[in-house]
């Protein structure tokens, strides 16, 4: 497959020339993952709008992390725009399908403006002071609309991004906003329904009614109805040009959120609190169907622009594609999550697993080294509070809101056992023999429990309120325990009894012990500070500032060096602190919502921290010697997953040891580990223009054995889908469009010349050499080639300065010309024949230069 590394090498020279080029893509490549970061697990909550382009052939989803882009026709994720320090609420598509806006959470704030097409950001506006709940393109495409929780509607220039106008609410907040299709009228929904000349800024009209907060308000294609639905359990319409109310929708079963017409105007549709879909014939108010299969409430709907699909994001995490006309479910789009409140690696550094909020409730295992979702314990009817391994990586623990405690064997998924006892909800530790279980919960008590028994062992009081943490020292001597009553409680884990009390001056939500156990962390609700504690004396040594909100998760290094804590609300970032100083050495920013727990691998090189925006974050603690954080499928570690990554996979195929080529990190380099990296590739067409030359190492042969082998484990998550695309996509790249001849290289040349060249379909291929006279010095008969680019030293032709004798020639000018006899030839299965045409012969000439 690769004859010698040389080849190699030398891509190695070229990446470095096109690496500033590379990295313009990388966000896009990578999932836009924040600086530091290697991998995030899961995609985030979905959290607003799900809309289609106006050519139907993408999905936006609003989601938690940022905006999540589809192919409608695969459901294949496409790209993820970030930027929003928060969730995001509402997208919406411009007319055209080439800009798209999105409105962020508190304290985000903001709209943005993104190219749709390459997903670069283009603006960011700013202005309002709360939640931007809607955002609208009018129909021209030139200015947009923005409703807030801070009780206005502003007008935008989209060109410019500029400020036109502020529209103030007179009651409450702005829930919706939408433009008349003659882009002369808004309406906005909240507190109340109004009418605004879009020109002049100026109020038109309210519309009377409505007894509670409007959810939602939409214009009929046609402009002559407004539909708008309310808190208070009704759906309406109105005439858009009188006011006056037209009719109240029947069949609703609860309130109704976001409301949307379908393009043709026939169809009205309504997500309904009992997690329904509602749809009514939009002349006759008549309810026509009824979409079931949510969990929860779908707040966010959309009509495909040929009105015969409806597509729904929901609370239940899923997004869901109906078909109008049967009403039957088309497509479900998951990996969306709840919120992460708990997170805890494996002994072996090769599993995390996260305990989920609502409403998933749910622990969810993950293989870090190659990110994928392993499997999904279930068992719960609440959220997940506390999940932990034992120390042989056997079984995992997770305590939860509704009061017990399950223990899953890790390899089958089987649960092993339960223990109940509490009356809310549970933090849990292991000791370091993993025999004894330690649980804290809201009776203020700590409960230990004997693992292999199944039983309750012993119940230490002296708190007196809710414990938020406890923890076992490295030598399972002593327990510590974390309280809503602001102190840190020692206990002898063998007897239970108290040994000391360390008093701070807030709840303690996170404490833990240094390796040594010489040293205790904790982290406060209502501060913004860390605590070191000496165990031995109980005296408070140090205490760390520089987070800007409450510090809910606190973990060391298992060298003992590092501390790390995660913050919450309006910091919600992950920070890094010399644990003998105290002095802060790193931040990672990247979640947008609180940090609600951190843990680090065994062998210390990697950080993960869960967040309630859904997400895992695994941070790099080992960098690259060119100090790029690590990535997966970078085999190279040059922070870029191209071509070149892929060509390294190549080239240890088969090679047996844990090495950066084995990509999944199960001892053998195979092909699992190549489509790996091909699916971290994923933008086709950005490698394929920057990296056009490094094509040449590669032959159509190569890669068609890569996708036979692969296409043989028929796998299906959505990595490997996208490995395979991605080499479908580059083996149709390694056909050129047409035959050529290029120049040798080097020249001129004094021992040796490689002669490149372009074959567009199969070919007989030879080359003759003559000198400046014409006479003829030698003919390579290159054989029957198939069609492909042979420009690597490896694949192009090749001469040594030797005649047909096998003398060396004298220095000078001389020729060499290219002749290809196509074939057209079934059998052979090439282009030319698949296209039913005869491609006729090639023939080209050029001078190279001989110098002693």
């Amino acid at each position: 497959m690769f004859r010698n590394l040389t080849a190699i090498l030398l891509m190695g020279c070229l990446f470095l020339s096109i690496c500033s080029t590379q990295s313009d893509a990388q966000n896009y490549t990578q999932w836009s993952l924040p600086e530091g970061a290697r991998a995030r697990l899961g995609k985030g909550r979905v959290t607003g709008d799900v809309v289609y382009s106006p050519d139907g052939t993408r999905l936006a989803v609003a989601s938690s992390i940022g905006i999540w882009l589809y192919d409608a026709q695969t459901y294949q994720e496409v790209d993820l725009l970030t930027g929003h320090t928060n969730k995001v609420r509402s997208v919406a598509f411009s007319p055209d399908g080439e800009t798209l806006a999105s409105g962020g959470g508190w304290p985000d704030n903001t709209v943005r403006l993104w190219d749709a097409v390459t997903g670069q950001h283009k603006h960011t506006l700013t202005g309002h002071t709360h939640y931007v709940n809607s955002v609208a393109f009018s129909p021209d495409g030139k200015t947009l609309a923005s409703g807030s929780d801070d009780n206005t509607t502003r007008l935008w220039n989209v060109a410019t991004g500029q400020h036109k106008h502020t529209l103030t609410a007179r009651t409450s907040i702005v829930n919706s906003v939408a433009f008349s299709p003659d882009g002369k009228t808004l309406a906005s929904a909240g507190g109340e329904l109004s009418l605004w000349d879009v020109v002049t800024g100026q109020h038109k009209q309210i519309f009377t009614g409505h007894t509670y907060w409007i959810n939602s308000v939409v214009f009929s294609p046609d402009g002559k109805t407004l539909a708008s639905s309310s808190e208070d359990h009704t759906f309406r319409l109105w005439d858009a040009v009188t006011g006056k109310h037209k009719r109240i929708l029947t069949g609703r079963v609860s309130w109704i959120g976001r409301i949307v017409f379908s393009p043709d105007g026939k169809t009205l549709a309504g997500g309904s609190l009992d997690n329904s879909i509602l749809l009514w014939d939009a002349d006759t108010g008549e309810h026509k169907r009824t979409l079931t299969g949510h969990t929860r409430w779908a707040d966010s709907i959309a009509f495909s622009p040929d009105s015969k699909t409806l597509v729904s994001g929901s609370e239940d995490t899923t997004v869901r594609v109906w078909d109008v006309v049967t009403g039957q479910q088309k497509h479900m789009l998951t990996g969306h999550t709840s919120g992460i409140n708990s997170i805890a690696f494996s002994p072996d550094g090769k599993t995390l697993a996260s305990g989920m909020g609502f409403p998933s409730n749910t622990a969810l295992l993950w293989n870090v080294v190659i990110g994928q979702h392993k499997s999904t314990l279930t068992g719960y009817k609440h959220p997940i509070n506390s999940v932990v391994f034992s120390p042989d990586g056997k079984t995992l623990a997770g305590g939860s809101y509704d009061d017990t405690i399950l223990l899953w064997d890790v390899v089958t998924g089987e649960r092993e056992g339960t223990f109940t006892g509490h009356t809310s909800w549970l933090k849990i530790a292991f000791s370091p023999d993993g025999k004894t279980l330690a649980s804290g919960g809201a009776e203020q008590t700590i409960w230990l429990w004997d693992v292999v028994a199944g039983q309750h062992k012993h119940t230490l009081a002296g708190h007196t309120d809710s414990v938020n943490s406890v923890v076992f020292s490295p030598d399972g001597k002593t327990l510590a325990s974390g309280s809503k009553d602001k102190t840190i409680r020692l206990w002898d884990a063998g007897t239970g009894q108290q040994q000391q009390t360390l008093t701070n001056t807030n709840w303690v939500n996170s404490i833990a012990f240094n390796p040594d156990g010489k040293t205790l962390a904790n982290g406060t609700d209502y501060e913004e500070t860390i605590h070191l504690w000496d165990v031995a004396t109980g005296q408070l040594k140090d205490t760390l500032t520089g987070h800007t909100d409450w510090v809910i998760t606190v973990a060391f290094s298992p060298d003992g060096r590092t501390l790390a804590s995660g913050a919450s609300w309006t910091d919600n970032t992950v920070r890094l602190w010399d644990a003998v100083t105290g002095q802060h050495q790193r931040t990672f920013t990247g979640h947008t919502d609180p940090v609600n727990s951190i843990a680090f691998s065994l062998d210390g090189k990697t950080l993960a921290s869960g967040s309630g925006d859904g997400t895992v974050l695994l941070w790099e603690m080992d960098p690259s010697p060119l100090g790029f954080p690590r990535i997966v499928g970078d085999v190279n570690r040059d922070s870029v997953v191209s071509i070149l990554d892929l060509m390294l996979v190549a080239s240890s195929l088969g090679q047996i040891g844990h090495d950066n080529a084995d990509v999944n990190g199960d001892g053998l380099v195979d092909i699992t580990d190549l489509v790996l990296v091909a699916g971290a590739i994923k933008d086709t067409k950005v490698v394929l223009s920057v990296d056009s030359q490094g094509l040449a190492m590669l032959t159509r042969a190569d890669v068609q054995g890569w996708l036979a082998q692969a296409q043989g484990l028929d796998l299906s998550d959505a990595m490997w889908k996208r490995g395979i695309i991605f080499l479908e996509q580059l083996q149709a790249a390694l056909i050129p469009k047409e035959t050529v001849l290029l120049p040798n290289y080097p020249n001129p040349f004094s021992i040796e010349t490689w002669i490149p060249y372009h074959l567009a379909y199969t070919a007989d291929v030879t080359l003759t050499i003559y000198d400046i006279e014409g006479a003829l010095v030698r003919q390579l008969s290159l054989g029957h080639q198939a069609a492909d680019v042979y420009t690597a030293r490896t694949k192009a032709a090749y001469w040594d300065r030797r005649n047909s004798l096998g003398e060396l020639v004298g220095s000078g000018i001389y020729f060499y010309q290219l002749q290809a006899t196509f074939r057209s030839d079934r059998s052979n299965g090439d282009q030319a024949s698949q296209l039913g045409t005869v491609a006729g012969n090639y023939s080209a000439m050029r001078k190279m230069v001989i110098l002693k």
